[in-house]
Formats: C-alpha cells, structure tokens, sequence
C-alpha cells in the first residue's frame, strides 16, 4: 500500500542553525554561512629528520601514527629515509572525539612488528584556533619523546589547530570519519571535488561533391555516398543522384567534438558495389584543432581535401602501390553560435552558446548549502551487515561538484557550500545523492556501479531573490515495485541578483542563443546529437581523478528519459486536462449562464455585454484589468516553498505493477513473448482510441474545407448563397446591432430554445469529408 502524499512524501521547511553571519570585528561575512558549522581538529604532518636507525644498514622505513582515542591514521612510509616528507593533513571531527590528548607516533616499518621511534603529545586544551581567511598556521619542530616522557634523538615537524570546514586543508585532509577505508585510491574516491564538463561544439560537415574518383569497376556507374566519423559518432550521407565519377551532394552532417579535441574527423567515400559490401575510394583524416570556428549563420570558405587510397597493381611478375589522389569539396566548420544541449530541454541549468564570445554579463550567483541527509535507506551489505555510504552530487551549468562520502551512516552530515554564476534566471540546478560503491578497492572485480539514492530540481525562477531557503526535501525513485522514498535531503538554497534590471531583461530573450532560430537543427537531430553529447560528457567526466562515474552523470543528465512510459503518458494527458480545465470550467459557466441557472447572474452579464457592444473601446482594457486583479488577488496565496518532485502529478502513487515493469525493461526488450505480446495488444488498443481521435480531427477540418471545394454541390451552392446575403446585410447594418442581435439570441432564455441541434451544426454535420476514400 503506498503512503499518503501529504505525509511521507511532502517538503518540509526547516529552521537549521546555519553557521556565519558577520563575524567579530573587522572581518567579512563568513561563505560558509549557509551551512552549520563543524570542527575539526587539523593536524598537519610535514617533516621529520635525525631519525634513529633501526637496522645494520643504518637506515629505517619511517611513518606516523596520528591517534585521537579511538581513531588512528597514518601518512605512508619511506623505505630507509632518515628525513623523511609526507606533508599530509589529518582532520578529527569534534562530535567524535573522545580523548582529550593527541598522539603523533613515528614508526619504523618492520615485516614483524612496527618498532617504536618516539611520539609527541598535544593537549587539546591547548591547541589553538583559526578562522580563514587567516592564513596557514606555521608548522613547528618537536623534539620526540618514548613513553616516558624522556627525550630521543630525532625531531618531527607538525601543525595541529581547530578549525571548521572553511579550511582551505579540509578537501585534502584525512577524515577520521572515512577511518574504516584503506589505500589511496578508495581515500581519493570520498573526497569532495569539483568537476567542469569539457567544452562541447557542434561540427558541421558540409558535403558539397567529390571529383576524379576512381572506381574498380569501370563497367557500371558508382553508387558513391560519403561516410563521416569521429570517436564513437559515424554519419553517412545519401548516394548521389549523379552517377559518375564527379558525384555531388551538398549535405549537412552534425557531430558532438569535445575539447581538448584528441580524435580527428575521418572521412571516406565509399562505392556501394553490392547490397552488403562498400569499396573505399579514398580517404582523408582532418584534425579539428585546424578547422574554422563560426559564431554567426554567414557561410565559410569552402576547401578541396585530398583523397588518398593506396592500390597494389600488378605489372607482370612485379607489384608496385600507386596512390591515387581525388579530391573532396567540403565546408566544415565549428558552430559556436548554438548551444551544446547535454541535458533535458525541460531541466537544462545553461542555455549560453558554445563560444565565450557571445556570452553575456552574469546576473546574479547561486548559493547551495548540502547540510545533511535523514533517513536513508541502507543500500548494500558490507561485512554481514547493512550499510549506505552516501554522498552528494550537484550539477548546475558547467560545474559539477561533488561532496565527500561519509562511511556507514544512514543520516550523513556534510555542511559543504558551493556556488555558480547565473546566466539565466530560467534555469534548474540539480542534487543528486548516491551511494559509493567503490571502497576497499572491491569495484574491479565485480563492477560495481553507485545505486542511486534520489535527486532533487530546483527551478531558480521559482525562488524570490536574496532569500535563504531551508527545507528538507523527499528523495523519491521509481522502482519496479512503485515509488520508494529513500530518506530526505537537507539543502539551504539561496539566489542573489546583481542586476535586477538585466534579470527582468532576460525574459524578453528567446531562451536558445540566436543560431537556434536563424538555422534551426532538426528535432531529430537534437535527439542524436543530446545522445552523443551526454555520452561524451560522461566519458570525460569518468576520466577525470576521482572519477565522476557514468551511472552518476546519466542519472544527473536524465538519459533515458525519452523511452515509452504508459505511466508518464498517463500524466503528461492528466497534465494536458488540468491545462483546458480552466477553459472547460468557463464553458460549464457560460452554459450556465445561457440557460439561466442564476437569473440575477445571466441579467447582469446581459448589461455588461451591452456596454462592451456599445463601447467596444472598453473590451481590451477590462480584460486586461480583469487579469490584473486576478494576479493581486493570488498574491496573497502565492507559493512560499520551491517545488519537489510530486508523486501524484507523475501518477507514481497508483502506477500499475506491469506498467512500472514495462518501464524498467530494456530497449530492445528482454522479457518474454507472451508478456511482450500481451503489452503489444495494450499499446494497439490505446493507439486504435489515438488513432479514433486523430481521424475525427481530421474529419472536421475536412468538412471546413468542403465548404468551398464543390465535393458537395448543393452544400457548397448553399453555403455561397448565403455568404453573399450575409454580406448585404453586413454592409448595410451597423455592426453593433449584428453583435447585440447574436448575443442575445446566444443568451436568450430556456424557454426559447430547442433540444435539437441548430441549424449550422444540423448543416456542418452533412458536409462530406475524406472518410469514404479511406481503405
């Protein structure tokens, strides 16, 4: 059974003690001041030198044992070094602490046993403070000492302060949190970074015509089309019309590039010599990094390219390679002028064209406090026992920023802030939240992927500027079984405008740069290319160190979100009635009106349309002031809370098992025949009701047209009859009077009117349509 909308899966606002604010004298407000604030105690471990030997060769194998009660890290060790540098940081958060003195131990590693080398001890109490942007505490030598407190030989250089997460040292530290995870890659993979998606481009390949080819079988005319490939994209054009050896073309093929360009663009023009088998006649490879860059519609220069094909010939007893060389017309160029669309058109977070040059001032800055999380849901079983080890991923334009993962907790608390230049108040910003799955180093075996735990859009234009948003937010995933709720995510959101005069301004924009309206790509090319781009986006992004993993960057990026769903066309049609809701209620009221329900009511909108008749200067301006109070009246009950992700309005609440099961199969299907079979006669049966709908539109347009064809003659005679009698009486009655005339008679009252149909519908019925010529 699911549970209520309004008591599982509601936004919650909260009142957190957000951290900052203005700080003690004459520093500045703090950036941390949409998150609470966490301490920790840093210590950073630099150096060491005179370092005893411990062994014949006189040397030892150094490292240090950082200890705070329970909690124990240490730097890596180098192998017979007496001065030894690790320059690594340890952080200790304050909830956790139990022990009230640090110890810094420096070891010898030993196959056997770790020896003892000698330790410095710190007494919290007196351990001082920094707040950035105070700069770095200095590191300072201490002399070490063995368990007694004697003095040894042999000094360790440190620096241990208490801080907060502001600290420029807290991304790179060591978490005493993230103790239970070992080796560097599974510490480099839970630590916060921000990631930049690379600079995509769209590359247009003009194909205009290619001379002298030289085709094997000099006995038929060559089918010739071109084949255009870079990276993982391949593109064909259509055979030439023109079938000779100077072929033309003159075709558009769309790519995704990605800098730093690292593929070149391969181009081959192929012979179609049988149903199944192509003949390269020459090939050529052009390196992006040479190709023109356009910013506007105005056309390039066209080039010839050279086409190389290497031939083996035989001369008697002899072989020798000639090389032929044809030639190719092209234009290529980059497109800067558009936008690379990597996201949903519906949820995309930048909307600014690939070229920095057209690029226009920010309007104001984005602010995303991720204080925690409530709730989660433990995702895998490590060590016979439930765990969720979560973190966080914000994507928001052309940054993505990753928080760190806490380890084994099922209410995480991150308390990191970030911020993004707006461009365009009409934009979304993303969080996502998932669960690491890449610890302990076990990924490579099993490939493991990061289960996703929820995500949550937040629409800019939907928040009122300059305030600090609070709320605790569902984190919903449709699963096969129906809609889960994976816990709750904690976020303070807060948008600033520089220039409200340039915001208001950018709603007279169009919303796509200029290139998307003065040569406008085809829908079905947007769809191949979003699909190259998310691809190359999440290639990139996975390489970088740590990784930004493909699973994550699809689920930020919605890819999939195209297929067949009967559920999200169950509400995209629930969505379209709510829309014509308005509409239809008013029809219900105007029936109402003209059959006199309410009396006083009809009266009164008899003497409103007669003033409107009589001054029909007034029509306009009333309707106008009319919706203007209708705004203020709303006022009062505007939104106060942004969005979130609505179960109902997706009709997630009360989704069919086999429709969610349809929903998560794979493309092509992998569920059996019978089932496919049974989902195939469903979609034929809603189709057919489509199918029904679409017809009966086309009927009616049909008839509108016959008025004047003639199909009908004596329809068509009487239709033109009349319009030129309406034309007389037109012309010759004032319009006023033909207005009132036809309003009251819409108007007139019940016992004047007739249950059967009025005459024009009685005619518009009988006029023929297209049906009858339908097979």
């Amino acid at each position: 059974m699911q549970r209520p909308q309004h008591e599982d899966f509601s936004l919650k606002e909260t009142k957190p003690h957000l951290g900052g604010g203005k700080a003690t004298g004459d520093k500045l407000t703090s950036t941390y001041d949409l998150v609470e604030q966490m301490q920790y105690l840093y210590v950073r471990v630099v150096k060491a030198r005179d370092l005893p030997a411990k062994d014949l060769t006189g040397s030892c194998d150094p490292y240090v044992e950082v200890k705070l009660g329970n909690y124990k890290g240490t730097t890596r060790h180098f192998e017979k070094k007496s001065n030894p540098e690790w320059l690594q940081i340890f952080a200790f958060s304050k909830d956790r602490i139990q022990a009230s003195v640090l110890e810094a131990t420096v070891k010898d590693k030993d196959v056997v046993k770790d020896d003892f080398m000698g330790r410095v001890l710190f007494d919290l109490n007196e351990v001082p403070k920094r707040v950035p942007p105070d700069s770095p505490l200095a590191a300072q030598w201490y002399r070490l000492e063995d368990r007694n407190g004697n003095k040894l030989k042999g000094e360790l250089m440190l620096a241990v302060w208490w801080g907060t997460q502001a600290d420029e040292a807290f991304p790179e530290a060591w978490h005493s949190d993230a103790a239970t995870v070992g080796g560097a890659d599974s510490l480099s993979s839970i630590r916060s970074k921000v990631y930049l998606s690379p600079k995509l481009w769209y590359l247009r390949v003009n194909v205009i015509e290619a001379q002298d080819l030289i085709p094997t079988d000099k006995t038929r005319f060559p089918d010739v089309f071109v084949k255009a490939q870079l990276g993982n994209q391949a593109l064909r054009t259509r055979s030439s019309m023109s079938k000779s050896i100077n072929p033309m073309w003159n075709e558009d093929l769309m790519f995704v590039a990605a800098e730093p360009f690292e593929e070149p663009l391969i181009l081959s023009v192929e012979d179609r010599v049988a149903p199944n088998k192509d003949e390269v006649l020459g090939r050529c490879a052009i390196p992006l990094q040479y190709v023109d860059r356009r910013l506007d519609h105005k056309p390039l220069h066209t080039k010839w390219y050279t086409l190389e094909k290497h031939v083996i010939i035989t001369e008697g007893d002899k072989k020798k390679e000639v090389k032929f060389s044809s030639r190719i017309h092209m234009r290529i160029c980059l497109e800067g002028g558009y936008h690379v669309l990597d996201e949903s058109t519906h949820y995309s977070s930048d909307l600014r064209p690939t070229a920095k040059q057209l690029w226009k001032s920010s309007i104001g800055v984005l602010e995303v406090g991720i204080l925690n999380a409530q709730g989660l849901l433990l995702m895998k079983t490590k060590d016979g026992r439930a765990t969720t080890d979560a973190y966080c991923v914000a994507k928001y334009g052309q940054k993505w920023v990753r928080t760190r993962t806490i380890i084994d907790s099922a209410a995480p608390k991150w308390n990191e802030q970030y911020t993004w230049e707006v461009f365009d108040p009409c934009t979304v910003v993303t969080i996502g939240v998932f669960d690491n799955c890449h610890l302990h180093g076990g990924d490579k075996a099993t490939g493991a992927r990061d289960s996703r735990i929820g995500k949550v859009r937040i629409r800019l234009s939907t928040l009122e500027t300059d305030r600090v948003y609070t709320h605790s937010y569902p984190l919903l995933v449709l699963h096969p079984t129906g809609v889960k709720k994976m816990g709750e995510i904690h976020l303070a959101v807060r948008f600033t405008c520089s220039s409200l005069l340039n915001m208001m301004n950018m709603y007279s924009q169009p919303l796509l740069p200029k290139m998307h309206y003065v040569n406008p790509l085809t829908v079905s090319q947007l769809d191949s290319l979003r699909h190259q781009a998310t691809q190359i986006v999440s290639m990139r992004l996975s390489r970088a160190e740590p990784p930004l993993r493909k699973e994550v960057v699809e689920y930020m990026l919605d890819v999939g979100s195209h297929m067949w769903s009967m559920r999200r066309s169950k509400a995209n049609f629930f969505r379209i009635m709510a829309v014509f809701g308005g509409l239809i209620a008013v029809g219900k009221w105007f029936d109402q009106i003209c059959h006199w329900k309410n009396p006083i009511t009809t009266v009164l909108i008899h003497i409103l349309f007669l003033i409107l008749v009589l001054y029909p200067e007034l029509i306009l301006p009333t309707i106008f002031l009319y919706l203007f109070l209708i705004g203020v009246w709303y006022y009062r009950w505007r939104p106060r809370h942004p969005p979130h992700m609505d179960t109902r309005l997706s009709c997630a609440d009360n989704a069919h098992p086999d429709e969610l099961d349809e929903e998560f199969d794979t493309f092509p299907t992998s569920r059996p025949a019978d089932i496919v079979r049974m989902r195939y006669d469903r979609l034929r049966s809603i189709a057919g009701r489509i199918q029904t709908v679409v017809g009966d539109l086309a009927t009616q347009g049909e008839r509108l047209q016959s008025l004047l064809s003639w199909r009908d003659p004596r329809a068509t005679a009487l239709f033109v009859i009349f319009c030129l009698v309406a034309a007389i009486v037109l012309y010759v009655t004032p319009f006023q009077v033909v207005a009132l005339l036809t309003g009251f008679y819409v108007l007139r009252h019940p016992r004047f009117r007739y249950k059967l149909p009025s005459v024009p519908i009685n005619f518009f019925r009988r006029l023929p349509a297209r049906t009858d010529c339908m097979l």
